[in-house]
């Protein structure tokens, strides 16, 4: 039966565990088969720009053995109309497994309902399951575990925050995230995972509260792509939760700083953390490239 991934909680924790414990293993050059998904294509349906998702998921698929094949709605006919269900139906006869990159999360549950192969979320309006791996992938190399690790998110309870919190409810991390009033994460699925969280998740409006001995400090944009008529008003309100060095200061000394990127350098997170030495912006990003190969290892091949 065929495997999705449109949200974190998707995988178990000993399939987390044992997808994390494959891509430090890949990026260490561990592989004892090169190109485990020869001869198999997978399609990239993007609706919204990408540097990361794209990049990572395009070289990783070559590098396993296979052919990425990117689509954007003006490039196949659902830009014209055609049911997500129709092409979902049409494109499990041509492919192995699609990527999609889309504003509602709805449009991938959709066409997971309805293709006959896997589907990977590669971002949407409420989850970002991909990135939360390559960032616990992150938190392991530099940590060596993930036991007993304090993560603060300071900014926008988005589609990240979403994915992190399931992240976090999984895996036992102790998250605590800092946003203002009314920008809340869950928006648009409350309740719906909720009482899973348990009392590792908590949503405070400090941010000085929310980072004070944190092992890991994780922040992202204040307005993402869609939101720009809300831009004025998001800035206002997100003020106080920019990532300084200041607040820094108030996690541990030996703490990391992680961004999903890109970012608004001077907006949520200023240059001197972005770029300082506590900062592993640069490594996550790189992550996402091994646990994506992980991933699709994981989804298109039986061992």
């Amino acid at each position: 039966m065929k495997r999705d991934f449109l949200r974190v909680s998707d995988l178990s924790a000993e399939e987390i565990d044992r997808l994390l414990k494959r891509a430090i293993a890949l990026k260490a050059g561990q592989d004892s088969n090169a190109c485990p998904l020869i001869g198999k294509s997978v399609g990239l349906i993007f609706e919204k720009a990408s540097t990361r998702t794209r990049v990572s998921f395009e070289v990783g698929i070559y590098q396993l053995g296979a052919q990425s094949i990117y689509l954007t709605p003006k490039d196949i006919q659902i830009g014209r109309g055609e049911t997500i269900h129709d092409t979902a139906k049409v494109l499990s006869r041509y492919l192995d497994a699609v990527v999609m990159r889309t504003y509602s999360h709805d449009t991938v549950r959709e066409f997971a309902v309805h293709a006959s192969i896997p589907v990977i979320n590669g971002l949407s309006d409420l989850h970002h399951p991909c990135q939360a791996l390559g960032d616990l992938m992150t938190i392991i190399e530099k940590k060596g575990s993930l036991n007993g690790i304090r993560l603060a998110y300071i900014g926008d309870g988005n589609n990240v925050a979403n994915s992190l919190m399931e992240a976090a409810s999984i895996t036992g991390i102790r998250l605590s995230i800092a946003c203002p009033k009314g920008y809340e994460p869950l928006r648009g699925m409350r309740g719906e995972f909720e009482k899973r969280l348990g009392d590792n998740v908590l949503v405070v409006r400090d941010p000085k509260a929310a980072i004070s001995g944190a092992d890991a400090i994780y922040t992202d944009v204040w307005v993402s792509m869609g939101q720009e008529e809300e831009s004025i008003e998001r800035r206002r309100r997100f003020g106080k939760y920019q990532v300084n060095s200041k607040l820094l200061s108030l996690a541990r000394p030996d703490a990391i700083v992680l961004h999903c990127l890109p970012a608004h350098r001077g907006e949520e997170i200023t240059d001197e953390v972005i770029d300082g030495r506590q900062s592993v912006v640069f490594d996550q990003a790189e992550n996402r490239l091994h646990t994506q190969k992980a991933l699709l290892e994981f989804l298109l091949t039986k061992t």
